[in-house]
């Protein structure tokens, strides 16, 4: 499935995976995303996307850290030994500091962390997407004010 992103993207066509082994959380995520004009792909754990991995199209993934048996990073991991370079949005409902370091040694584009708002997730979509491989890397999304709810959010501890 693709998506066409509104304001910065109009007219570029992406794909967004949501890996996440909380139903809920992933039907969720994907509706969120949907409603925004976005067309997503969930998967239930890492071995789920990483099996299709060599056979998907370009696009952003929506991780999450903490998935049984091979967590986020091994994710990752995978995808860089692979050559698959798709810009990682990190999420997890349980941060750790060496967690949120390492993801995005990794290379991820971001570190969220649950619960957060629709703002956050679409301002790291944006990102994500000047990210993908042939994307338009010289594009960046219009800046807007942060909205209240972001403001209240703390920041993620830095080394």
């Amino acid at each position: 499935m693709s998506f066409t992103c509104r304001g910065a993207w109009v007219n570029k066509t992406y794909l967004v995976y949501v890996v996440d082994d909380e139903k809920d959380v992933r039907d969720l995520l994907g509706q969120i995303c949907e409603d925004r004009g976005f067309a997503c792909r969930g998967f239930a754990s890492g071995e789920e996307f990483l099996d299709a991995l060599d056979d998907l199209e370009p696009g952003c993934v929506l991780l999450d850290m903490r998935l049984p048996r091979r967590n986020g990073l091994q994710v990752q991991a995978e995808m860089a030994r692979r050559g698959r370079a798709f810009p990682v949005i990190a999420i997890t409902g349980y941060a750790g500091v060496d967690m949120a370091v390492e993801s995005m040694r990794m290379g991820a584009v971001d570190f969220i962390e649950k619960p957060f708002t629709h703002d956050v997730l679409f301002e790291a979509l944006d990102r994500a997407c000047a990210r993908i491989p042939g994307g338009d890397e010289s594009a960046s999304a219009p800046s807007s004010p942060a909205s209240a709810s972001d403001m209240e959010r703390p920041n993620p501890p830095q080394r």
